[in-house]
């Protein structure tokens, strides 16, 4: 009886070791018929997945694209400011006069964004700001002529004072006789060159200015013509009156 059932025992194992070698065996031999169905399901799945892939690679090189080109505007910035500085110590070494289209050929535009009555000879609003490359102190022209300088900048406009505003003071230089005065104006779309000694021969049509003043405002920046004189007064200095070279009741844009 127990050798009975001790054979049947050993005829179960060994049919069962029998049905997982065959089992193996068929799946040994499916392998490549699995690799085959692995391959075409990847390869449908690629239809859905390959914009998103495309998307994904132009992200990265756009990215990598706007950070040399920031890098490199960054550069050219530094070195134009730099070549300024240069250009600004040699003219104070020679006492030569550079003028603005030395030191900026390739101004930008600007549009007037605003310009309200109340304030209409003192300021103007820009539709430039810090990403634009404006900042504070930086003149602004019109034709060629300097029409004002930048007095306060946000991130993308600018309010700019004009040359007529009477707190527009700087130093000007009248080119004929290089007498040195001050430019300001009245508030009433008047400019006026004061402190300028009496009895120089300055005369009507002799071109003014800009004096030394700064990196932003060098000299040599051109505002206008000698209209006449107004005054002289008993402190020995005379003040005369200018014709810009910009109609400043008449512009819609400006450069910088």
């Amino acid at each position: 009886m127990d050798s009975t059932r001790n054979t049947t025992r050993e005829l179960v194992h060994g049919l069962a070791a029998l049905i997982l070698a065959l089992f193996l065996l068929g799946i040994s031999s499916g392998l490549g018929l699995v690799k085959n169905i692995v391959d075409l399901w990847g390869a449908l799945l690629f239809i859905p997945e390959y914009p998103a892939v495309i998307m994904r690679d132009v992200f990265l090189e756009w990215r990598s694209w706007s950070r040399d080109k920031n890098s490199l505007n960054a550069e050219v910035i530094k070195l134009r400011e730099e070549n300024s500085r240069l250009r600004i110590d040699l003219a104070k070494l020679i006492g030569e006069k550079i003028y603005s289209e030395d030191i900026k050929p390739d101004r930008k535009t600007a549009r007037v964004a605003l310009r309200t009555p109340m304030s209409w000879w003192n300021e103007i609003r820009i539709d430039k700001g810090e990403i634009d490359s404006i900042s504070q102190g930086l003149p602004i022209f019109y034709n060629g002529y300097l029409l004002g300088r930048v007095s306060s900048v946000s991130t993308m406009s600018s309010w700019a004072e004009l040359i007529t505003s009477p707190s527009f003071m700087i130093p000007a230089v009248i080119e004929e006789t290089r007498e040195l005065g001050v430019i300001v104006g009245d508030g009433g779309g008047s400019v006026l060159l004061r402190y300028i000694p009496a009895g120089r021969g300055v005369k009507t049509g002799m071109r003014v200015s800009t004096a030394m003043i700064g990196e932003q405002l060098p000299p040599g920046l051109p505002i206008g013509k000698i209209a006449g004189e107004i005054s002289s007064g008993s402190d020995g200095y005379a003040t005369y009156k200018i014709e810009p070279g910009v109609d400043m009741s008449k512009f819609y844009t400006v450069n910088y």
